[in-house]
């Protein structure tokens, strides 16, 4: 045959062969299209696998092919698809021992030429053999493999084993690739099969607990203010750690595990790790058996820290819960709403150096964003202080010009400068507290008045807003509304006297009984006192409040709403329809509640309330003046306790000093000369206390507030009175010649015991 003849049949025969291929190529993508479609169109794939398989093994030129899912509970994967029935389930941990537990913990995708060549397999991990009893068992010979992960959107699913190619020489490159391609199909049904969420957050939105837009909002800022998205959902969109926990549960797969006080970490497991180390990682391990390591992360799916938790972790096998930060910080001995944060001076510094001159602050020029990361980062830090001190309000009040505004904190009911905010940020402050309650940023001339709701170490913590136009801008108050548990009766620092017929009182089956002071002297906490003495199985209480304050198991608690009409008077309507033992409405602010409030105690129920009235004679008068039946009023009034808070001495540097004449005849007239032997006190010798000031009460030489009380009883002489609606004067000489003692009389003995200085009882009770 001539040159020319071969060079003419050259082509032919390449074009023939090239043509071989483009079928082949042809009928393999015809073929994996048709799996993955017959795959996803599947409701089950337990009914398709073995549909399937046959074709699934074509395509990755294999004798055997395997699906482990990850087990519910993390610490393993499950045979859940294969090919041969001679094992019917192969259960293998996560574990640097086995081939299959040693891509699903580290998530690595392995190609094993020869599972029995011991060298091959060390030289990928030292402690990493091939389990031949499967071999033995099933009397199928395995030669090589390609093992990876089962992945959707980076969270770990499972793992596909692909075993023997068909021709008896090791997987290719291009098998790798088929594989791949084919896990990442198994890796979005298998997301269906386990109801796995698209991302760490989306279960949220499925709880309505926030929109789209919100939680995009939230990675932006995340991302901008240096901080993390479970932080900012925690601390401003109002989501519990449990609502969180869940929605990462549903998308890693792995068991959410909270910080647990009584959880001591496994020592054998913590030699060789630093806490800083751990702090810098946010893992830690919190179980060990002896063969088994459980590490909470805060990211499962961190395929880098996964390797470094098994190079620095000796473990046999391994299984992994997802924690938040906080409390993976908080098993390291670390406050994690600490860690990292500025003090709040130096962001006060911060605000300085980015304000800047400016021109002219009244007519808002230069005005600095309120989604500022330091403005942002100081709003947060300011509330979370003020809580921790244990303030009640925050004052932010502007000044003029360039004169930087004056924040202040009330604290044991007195307020006391805490920061000032440099003029040119004082705006952007203001707008950031009215971002956070929901209020109109560009309406600057009215008063308005909003909530909000952040979280401080996994608590909530309600905030009332109140903003003032002044002319200096506006001012903003915040009152700190933390949920609390109710004091016990006998932590009220009541008298013998006054607790005694309190209890009695309270114990009627139906009547009215009062507390009564005006705002902030603790009658909130009083009832809730009282409510948790009564509070038993058998009684049902119904409370109407504003705000709730302190919630109780056992107490069905509603918040009144008055913009949609659910006002005091419409709440003791409903109750009355409700089945009630006792009810409890937060105040009688009119005749309307007031006379409700009366014919519920008289049709058999336990009525208590709150009035703003300066002491317990003068309630009585206060109702009667509001158009009340005194005949029913009689019938009904059980008692009413009036009550204060005073500042108490520090009890740490609280000074003790002898009385001098002067003080004793002083204070002896206050109490009353008639009443002063009952006290039994020794004129001689009087040791009274003064404020010094130290680190703990911040150098004011008072450290937090007690009660005084002035408890009237509904005595017959008392009701007699009322009946004939004598004058507050009459109802009080009444009362204190049948053991009631006033508000200054209760002061004086605590002020004999050391608990009060005068000058402190002077500021809070004048007579």
């Amino acid at each position: 045959m001539g040159e020319s003849e071969q060079q003419g049949l050259r082509p032919n025969g390449s074009g023939l062969a090239h043509n071989e291929q483009l079928k082949k190529s042809l009928e393999f993508q015809t073929r994996l299209n048709r799996v993955t479609q017959e795959l996803f169109d599947a409701d089950d794939l337990v009914e398709v696998f073995p549909k399937v398989l046959p074709d699934l093994l074509i395509l990755l030129r294999a004798e055997r092919l395997t699906i482990y899912t990850r087990s519910r509970d993390g610490r393993e994967i499950v045979s859940k698809f294969k090919a041969g029935d001679a094992i019917k389930e192969i259960r293998v941990p996560l574990s640097n021992t086995s081939i299959s537990g040693y891509v699903a913990l580290t998530q690595r995708m392995l190609r094993i030429a020869d599972v029995y060549d011991a060298d091959e397999l060390k030289a990928i991990h030292p402690k990493l053999h091939f389990d031949s009893s499967f071999d033995k068992k099933s009397g199928f010979r395995t030669r090589s493999m390609i093992v990876l992960p089962i992945k959707h959107k980076e969270v770990f699913l499972g793992v596909m084993q692909v075993l023997n190619r068909f021709d008896g020489q090791p997987f290719s490159d291009n098998d790798v690739k088929v594989a791949m391609r084919l896990s990442q199909v198994f890796g979005q049904k298998l997301r269906y099969e386990v109801q796995s969420t698209s991302g760490p957050y989306d279960y949220l939105i499925t709880l309505n607990k926030l929109s789209r837009d919100q939680l995009d909002t939230f990675q932006s800022r995340a991302t901008k203010e240096r901080t993390s998205v479970t932080q900012l959902l925690l601390s401003e969109a109002g989501v519990l750690p449990a609502e969180l926990g869940a929605s990462l549960e549903k998308f890693y797969g792995v068991p959410f595990m909270t910080f647990d006080r009584n959880l001591d970490l496994p020592s054998e497991l913590m030699v060789g790790l630093s806490d800083v180390y751990l702090r810098k990682q946010l893992w830690v391990p919190v179980g060990w058996d002896g063969k088994e390591a459980v590490i909470l992360i805060d990211d499962p799916t961190d395929t880098q820290r996964i390797m470094e938790i098994q190079r620095v972790v000796r473990a046999e096998t391994y299984s992994f819960r997802v924690g938040l930060p906080d409390d993976i910080l908080r098993f390291l001995g670390v406050e994690a709403a600490e860690e990292g944060t500025a003090d709040i001076s130096d962001l006060v510094g911060q605000l300085a150096e980015e304000g800047g001159e400016v021109e002219d602050i009244d007519e808002g020029k230069s005005e600095v964003n309120e989604n500022e990361a330091t403005v942002i980062k100081l709003v947060n830090r300011l509330i979370t202080d003020a809580y921790k001190m244990g303030a009640s309000d925050i004052h932010i009040e502007p000044s003029k010009g360039r004169v930087p505004a004056v924040v202040r904190l009330r604290v044991d009911g007195s307020c006391r400068p805490t920061l000032q905010i440099p003029a040119t940020h004082v705006k952007a402050v203001v707008s950031r507290i009215k971002v956070m309650s929901k209020l109109d940023i560009s309406e600057r001339r009215k008063p308005q008045d909003g909530k909000l709701v952040v979280r401080y170490r996994g608590a909530p913590v309600e905030l009332r807003v109140a903003t003032l136009p002044t002319v200096h801008g506006e001012s903003v108050v915040m009152r700190i509304l933390a949920a609390s548990e109710p004091l016990p009766l006998d932590k009220l620092n009541l008298n013998t006297w006054n607790e005694e017929n309190l209890k009695a009182a309270v114990a009627h089956p139906h009547g009215i009984f009062l507390v009564v002071g005006p705002t902030g002297s603790g009658k909130t906490t009083t009832l809730h006192s009282v409510l948790g003495y009564i509070n038993t199985p058998d009684r049902k209480i119904w409370t109407a409040e504003d705000p709730v304050e302190i919630t109780q198991p056992g107490l069905q608690q509603m918040q009144m709403q008055p913009k949609i009409g659910l006002t005091f008077a419409a709440a003791l309507r409903a109750f009355l329809r409700a089945d009630p033992d006792v009810i409890m409405i937060g105040e009688m602010r009119d005749a309307e509640t007031a006379e409700a409030g009366v014919e519920a105690s008289l049709t058999g129920h336990l009525v208590f309330s709150t009035l703003h009235t300066n002491s317990a004679p003068e309630t009585v008068v206060r109702l009667l003046d509001l158009g009340l039946d005194p005949v029913s009023f009689a019938d009904a009034f059980l008692g009413v306790l009036a009550q204060r808070l005073a500042r108490t001495l520090c009890k740490e540097c609280k000074a003790p000093y002898q009385a001098s004449e002067e003080e004793i005849k002083r204070i002896k007239h206050f109490y009353g000369e008639q009443y002063w032997p009952e006290l039994g006190v020794d004129e001689s010798n009087v040791t009274l206390h003064k404020p010094v000031g130290c680190e703990k009460c911040d150098n004011t030489g008072y450290k937090g507030r007690t009660g005084l009380h002035e408890l009237l009883i509904a005595t017959p002489e008392v009701t007699d009175l009322i009946y004939h609606k004598a004058t507050a004067t009459q109802i009080k000489e009444q009362g204190v010649s049948q053991g009631m003692r006033t508000l200054m009389q209760d002061g004086i003995q605590k002020l004999l015991k050391g608990q009060l200085d005068f000058d402190m009882l002077r500021k809070v009770v004048a007579e």
